[in-house]
C-alpha cells in the first residue's frame, strides 16, 4: 500500500536569517518539480506565513506551476493566480484539486502582469518567481510572454510589471519576487539587481534581500568542462527580495 502524501511539511519552522536553503525542496500535498524552473513550496510557505494574515488575498502573477496557489489554500489565504500561458492556468487548477477543508477562495485567470484587470489598493500580499528574462521559453511565441524577451527588452517589460505590481498592493503591504542572474560570453548579467532597482524606483522599498541557495547546481560533465576551460563560477544562488509599498 503506498504512503499516504501529508498535506502540510512535516516539522516546519519559519526562516530567520537572509540565507535559505532547501535541500529537499518539499514534497507534501500536491507539490513536485515537474513544472521547470518552479520554486520549492517553502518559499512561498515562509513569504506567505511571514508577511499575511488569514483570509488576506495573495497575489501571483506568474503563477507557472501552481507552488503559490496551493500554499495560499493550505494557509487558509485567498488567491488570484495570473498567468499569460493558458497551459499554466490548467496546471494550477488541477495542483488545487484536493480536499483541504478551508474558507479560502481560489481565482485562476489567463492574463498579462503588465495590465492587470484589478483594482487599486487591493492585494495584501504579492508572492511570485518571474521568468528569468530568456534563460527557460514557457510557450512558443505567446505574444506577452517576457521569457522570450533578452534581458534588455524583459527589464522594460518588468517596468511595467513593477508599476502594475505597485498600483494593486494595499499601502504598506509586501510584494515579494524570487529573481536570479544570467551569464552570457563568460560575465555575469545582473539581471536581479537589474530588477530590484527598477522596483525601487517604482516606489517599492526594499525590505529584505534574501539569498536562496541553488541545490541542483553540481558541476558536472558539460558545464564542469566548461567552466574549467572559460574559468567561470556556476551560479547556485537567487535572490528573494522582498519590497514594501
Amino acid at each position: 500500500m503506498s504512503k499516504k502524501i501529508p498535506l502540510q511539511p512535516e516539522n516546519f519552522e519559519l526562516e530567520t536569517n537572509t540565507v535559505w536553503a532547501f535541500p529537499n525542496r518539499g514534497k507534501w500535498a500536491t507539490h513536485d518539480a515537474k513544472y521547470r524552473g518552479n520554486w520549492s513550496p517553502y518559499i512561498p510557505r515562509n513569504v506567505i506565513l511571514r508577511y499575511s494574515q488569514e483570509g488576506d488575498t495573495v497575489l501571483d502573477q506568474f503563477v507557472g506551476g501552481g507552488t503559490t496557489a496551493v500554499e495560499a489554500k493550505l494557509t487558509h489565504r485567498n488567491f488570484i493566480g495570473i498567468d499569460i500561458n493558458p497551459s499554466a492556468i490548467e496546471i494550477t487548477k488541477k495542483k488545487c484539486d484536493f480536499d483541504f477543508e478551508t474558507q479560502a477562495t481560489i481565482a485562476l485567470t489567463n492574463g498579462d502582469a503588465r495590465k492587470l484587470t484589478l483594482s487599486d489598493n487591493s492585494i495584501d500580499l504579492i508572492c511570485t518567481h518571474p521568468p528569468y528574462a530568456d534563460i527557460i521559453h514557457y510557450s512558443e511565441g505567446i505574444d506577452g510572454d517576457l521569457s522570450l524577451l533578452p534581458m534588455k527588452d524583459f527589464l522594460f517589460e518588468i517596468g511595467k510589471v513593477a508599476e502594475e505590481s505597485y498600483r494593486v498592493l494595499k499601502k504598506d503591504k509586501y510584494c515579494a519576487i524570487l529573481m536570479g542572474d544570467m551569464r552570457k560570453k563568460g560575465m555575469v548579467q545582473p539581471l536581479a539587481f537589474e530588477t530590484l532597482r527598477i522596483f525601487e524606483l517604482t516606489g517599492f522599498r526594499t525590505k529584505e534581500i534574501i539569498i536562496k541557495e541553488q541545490h541542483n547546481c553540481k558541476a558536472t560533465g558539460y558545464w564542469k568542462t566548461n567552466s574549467m576551460k572559460y574559468n567561470f563560477l556556476l551560479l547556485a544562488h537567487e535572490y528573494l527580495f522582498i519590497f514594501k509599498k
